[in-house]
């Protein structure tokens, strides 16, 4: 349970990292904002799937990049959903797509899916020659 609010604040976190950057994302509201960040979940979750599986000969076509294309209209979708949620257009979309998922790329390096953060190990390698 942990970690779900934790993905949770993670995405608001990215959504909110796009309004700043994006003149074409705004929220009204924090509520929207987190509203906006549990929906763009469960959208990803349910409604992305069936998305890529019918745009999957133009994603092979494009070498995957119309993934991106989808994400967009994850958010799109959310958009259309959340009253207080503004995205005026898709390209704003794909790149606030993309900024939201390099956030929760960023942190999943240092969060664990059970939501207790991780930290790296340093593994040492030695030169030394093991016969059989």
């Amino acid at each position: 349970m942990r970690g779900f609010f934790l993905r949770l604040l993670i995405t608001a976190l990215g959504l909110w990292i796009a309004d700043q950057l994006l003149p074409g994302i705004e929220f009204t509201s924090t509520s929207a904002l987190v509203i906006s960040a549990l929906l763009l979940g469960i959208v990803n979750a349910v409604i992305r799937p069936i998305i890529l599986i019918l745009t999957l000969p133009l994603t092979v076509l494009t070498l995957g990049l119309f993934i991106l294309v989808v994400n967009g209209i994850s958010l799109k979708i959310v958009d259309w959903l959340v009253p207080g949620f503004v995205v005026s257009s898709l390209s704003s979309a794909v790149v606030g797509a993309i900024i939201v998922g390099l956030t929760s790329w960023a942190a999943s390096h240092f969060i664990g899916g059970s939501g207790r953060i991780e930290r790296m190990q340093r593994v040492e390698v030695t030169g030394r020659r093991i016969d059989g």
